[in-house]
């Protein structure tokens, strides 16, 4: 009992050093975050007790406000660290893949099914909606890749419908921070069990990163792959 007592106790601190450290890394990217989330409380906290006196159940109503500030302080917060470690990510390589791998549950995914020696790299994620190819990379190239995945899994998933989107600002492209909700939005056309089915199929026809003798984990700089899109082992 005392032992899962120091546990409990011993998560507040971890949890409290998150939040700092996440508040952190937002204020680098948006600097009026505190001044923000600062005025959201203390003016929804203002707005409970203002109203709490006019009726006569002053007590009350800023208790219930000061709840309702945390929660609207922490929704605003929330929303801000996200754009902001967005705003952080933009251009990165391999932000996409990471927005995707944080997807909720329902979403497979499966990093760099297709690459070129430039590094323009393609992601597949499968879920109720289908297959979805993600293209990081020069928009032109991307194309090409994607095109060639498409008719690859064309052989092993054709009754399945495929998505496609590259990540970017220009015409035609998704923002980074839209890449979630672009993916949600596509209309659910398969059930649980069939979206393991079809990841299982395109898994046993081999993605790049089996098929090739590289080690795990970031690919190093510098390094340059054979001449041509290396999108497959046939």
């Amino acid at each position: 009992m005392a032992r899962k007592e120091k546990e409990q106790g011993s998560d507040s601190p971890g949890r409290l050093k998150q939040i700092g450290l996440t508040y952190k890394m937002a204020r680098r990217a948006d600097r009026w975050i505190g001044w923000i989330i600062s005025a959201v409380g203390l003016g929804t906290f203002g707005v409970f007790l203002a109203f709490g006196f006019l009726i006569g159940h002053p007590i009350y109503l800023g208790i219930l406000g000061f709840l309702v500030a945390l929660l609207t302080t922490a929704i605003v917060f929330g929303r801000r660290a996200e754009r902001a470690a967005f705003s952080q990510m933009e251009g990165q390589p391999g932000a996409a893949a990471a927005v995707l791998e944080n997807m909720r549950r329902g979403i497979v995914f499966t990093p760099a099914v297709a690459i070129d020696r430039n590094q323009n790299v393609v992601h597949r994620a499968v879920g109720k909606c289908g297959v979805v190819l993600v293209g990081e990379g020069n928009p032109n190239r991307l194309r090409t890749l994607i095109a060639a995945e498409k008719r690859r899994m064309n052989r092993v998933v054709s009754d399945v419908p495929v998505h496609d989107l590259i990540v970017g600002k220009g015409e035609g492209q998704v923002e980074l921070k839209k890449v979630r909700s672009t993916v949600m939005k596509y209309p659910k056309v398969l059930s649980g069990p069939r979206v393991t089915e079809v990841n299982d199929r395109l898994r046993a026809m081999g993605d790049l990163m089996s098929n090739m003798p590289l080690p795990k984990g970031p690919m190093p700089k510098g390094m340059r792959l054979p001449k041509g899109n290396v999108q497959r082992r046939r």
